[in-house]
């Protein structure tokens, strides 16, 4: 019930931080043009608190901007703040500083673990409680935590997750949400249950299930599936669009309340993405486009066509007009002009970490005792001898004998030998967090960089010098104008290019394609676009019109092995060969 009428929601997941905050309102319009009334996000606890006590929620971050905006437009909100959300994001949106505590319980009632939530909460919900129904705000629901039946670890978790919310003053509709897999166990006295499926099949299985649980309550499907994220070195996911439309009707025929995940998927901007590892550890490409309802830049689909049309004819009403599509363009390829190496980089970058032994990145002392949470780790010793040299590698390393490339660690990799080393020689591993894995029982051990000791024939090496590389915007800030150099014929790797875009009109969106590049990362005027690599199946980036600016802008490529001779641009996205779900 809503305002002593029976409401029925439907509803589509936008994620605020996945989406530049200049199209937060065009996303929000398309929604509502969809015949949708309820906008769903998740709120990223390792975005707005990056350091232990140190909260963000600007520009992009501005919870309170978006909620406020989805009132304007005309939709409710149902709140998703965790504290773990999932979301094929970085320990599921769990900051990694957490990680520090070699006891660390994640999900749990461990204390490291909850005095950290009270913390947080305590800060969010005073910016959320304004914004509930009941104080004149859109958001008529809030769910409490997500999935936790498939980790099911502390059965006083979900009790303490929900009293925390109540504690601090939320008093709308709470619901838990779970797959099949989890719905026996992550239900929560005095919460609604609501399910996640993909197919229609699920459907009635499931109602059954809540109505045995729950009796007779209102049913909901928190997450129905329009397609599914990507992994580097696999497809690219597609759901069929009829299949979709077929399994949102029979939830809706069924007289249930529905949310589309994800009505607008967006871009994991930056170093966000997660990972998954069940058998091999996979992580998650840079979109997050998901074969959703809009494309990853806003655009719509067949499934918006059909959904609109479906939406349309339930409410009865007349939709408002969808928006006109934002333009798009190709602009010219940009020449890097200039380029500097990693090793003529380090003189710049902060003073390295000095340790006996190697330490993973969490526990660096850097960033104000936070360690580090994303990016790459420089490891530096020296080595008198060659043979095999051993390490745990989180989660992919390149190894180097002063600057020469010698292959790569990982989790399959785990030895590699050392050639023939005359005297002191320097014995170099750039480690890459590629992504902490945010689904499943294996949470807890998800630290990065090397972990443990590092074996040369077994025996383990000391005095490390260790370079936090995170490649935030202050990191690009120590490389002055004069440090760069003029593009050798042959670049040494790894390496950073500089190059100029010109834009001359007023800024298009476009795709960022790096044909002849191998591994690296992206920068705009100082934004991170994310990661590119040529295993696929992503083979463009997304580049926001938004965050580029008339006349020139400053285009960093980080490429790990070979560069390319230009850096392209397309006005289509190309997300790699498909394969359809089944």
């Amino acid at each position: 019930m809503l305002e002593d009428s029976a409401f029925w929601i439907f509803g589509g997941s936008v994620h605020y931080f996945r989406v530049p905050r200049e199209y937060w309102r065009d996303r929000l319009l398309k929604m509502k043009a969809c015949g949708l009334n309820t906008l769903t996000t998740y709120v990223p606890w390792n975005l707005h608190e990056p350091e232990r006590g140190s909260f963000d929620f600007s520009g992009n971050l501005d919870l309170e901007a978006f909620v406020l905006l989805a009132a304007e437009v005309g939709l409710w909100v149902i709140l998703r703040p965790g504290p773990y959300i999932c979301s094929e994001m970085d320990l599921g949106g769990l900051p990694s500083w957490l990680l520090q505590d070699p006891d660390m319980r994640l999900r749990t009632t461990y204390k490291g673990f909850t005095e950290a939530v009270d913390l947080y909460f305590d800060h969010l919900m005073a910016r959320v409680v304004p914004l509930q129904y009941k104080h004149g705000g859109p958001i008529i629901a809030v769910q409490v935590e997500n999935e936790y039946g498939s980790y099911n670890k502390d059965p006083a978790y979900m009790p303490y997750v929900k009293k925390a919310l109540e504690d601090r003053g939320i008093v709308e509709l709470l619901l838990t949400s779970d797959n099949k897999d989890g719905l026996s166990k992550g239900i929560v006295d005095g919460a609604l249950a609501t399910i996640n499926l993909q197919s229609q099949n699920e459907l009635q299985f499931l109602t059954t299930f809540l109505l045995s649980v729950q009796g007779v309550q209102p049913r909901m499907v928190m997450e129905c599936w329009t397609g599914w994220f990507d992994s580097w070195g696999g497809p690219h996911s597609i759901l069929d669009s009829s299949e979709v439309l077929e399994t949102v009707s029979a939830v809706v025929d069924s007289g249930s309340s529905i949310n589309l995940y994800v009505f607008h998927g967006g871009t994991n901007f930056g170093f966000i993405s997660g990972a998954v590892h069940l058998q091999d550890y996979k992580s998650d490409v840079t979109s997050y486009d998901y074969d959703a309802v809009l494309t990853e830049a806003g655009d719509y689909t067949a499934k918006y066509t059909g959904l609109r049309e479906f939406f349309g004819s339930v409410s009865g009403a007349p939709l408002p007009a969808p928006p006109d599509l934002l333009p798009k363009t190709a602009y010219e390829p940009v020449m890097p002009a200039l380029y500097l190496s990693l090793w003529d980089a380090l003189p710049y970058l902060e003073e390295p970490v000095t340790s006996e032994k190697p330490l993973n990145m969490e526990n660096l002392p850097i960033n104000g005792g936070n360690g580090q949470s994303f990016g790459y780790t420089l490891y530096e010793t020296t080595i008198t001898s060659s043979g095999i040299l051993s390490a745990c590698v989180r989660d992919r390393g390149q190894v180097f004998v002063n600057t020469v490339s010698i292959g790569f660690l990982d989790y399959k990799r785990k030895k590699i030998v050392i050639p023939l080393v005359q005297g002191f020689t320097v014995l170099r591993i750039l480690v890459e967090n590629c992504g902490r894995v945010n689904y499943g029982t294996n949470i807890d051990d998800q630290r990065k960089g090397l972990i443990g000791n590092i074996y040369l024939n077994d025996s383990p090496l000391k005095k490390f010098k260790i370079y936090s590389l995170d490649m935030k915007k202050s990191f690009f800030q120590r490389f002055h104008a004069d440090q760069w150099n003029p593009l050798p014929d042959v670049p040494v790797f790894p390496a950073f290019f500089l190059g100029p875009l010109l834009v001359s009109l007023s800024p298009c969106d476009t795709f960022v394609k790096l044909e002849g590049w191998e591994k690296g990362v992206v920068f705009i005027n100082g934004q991170n676009l994310g990661r590119y690599w040529n295993i696929g199946p992503q083979e463009t980036l997304y580049l926001p019109g938004a965050w580029l600016d008339q006349g020139l802008n400053q285009v960093i490529v980080f490429e790990e092995k070979m560069a390319g001779p230009v850096v392209q641009f397309t006005e289509t996205p190309y997300l790699g060969r498909h394969q359809y779900m089944n």
